[in-house]
């Protein structure tokens, strides 16, 4: 978790996995949402019976979204994981 000044950033991976890809997609989504005001909650977690998680992006201002993460479609990388985050959490003031 970080936090600076009057803002967290959390990150929860459950069920993914590879602890190494875990430590580099946490850092990623802190690092586009440290700039982004207020508290911010990032879950991802996998299943057992397929190649999907389930990302929920909890914010400020009852801001709420979920996207599925699908594997085949090589949605369970990093750099992936970090463009969609930034596409649905958007710099404007929330």
């Amino acid at each position: 978790m970080i936090l600076s000044g009057d803002m967290a950033v959390s990150v929860e991976m459950h069920h993914t996995g590879d602890p190494g890809l875990q430590a580099e997609v946490r850092a990623i989504i802190e690092h586009i949402l440290a700039d982004r005001p207020g508290d911010w909650l990032v879950s991802i977690v996998g299943s057992q019976a397929n190649d999907r998680w389930e990302m929920k992006i909890a914010g400020p201002n009852a801001f709420e979204r979920s996207y599925t993460l699908e594997g085949s479609a090589g949605e369970h990388e990093s750099h992936v994981i970090g463009k969609l985050v930034a596409r649905m959490v958007p710099r404007r003031n929330l």
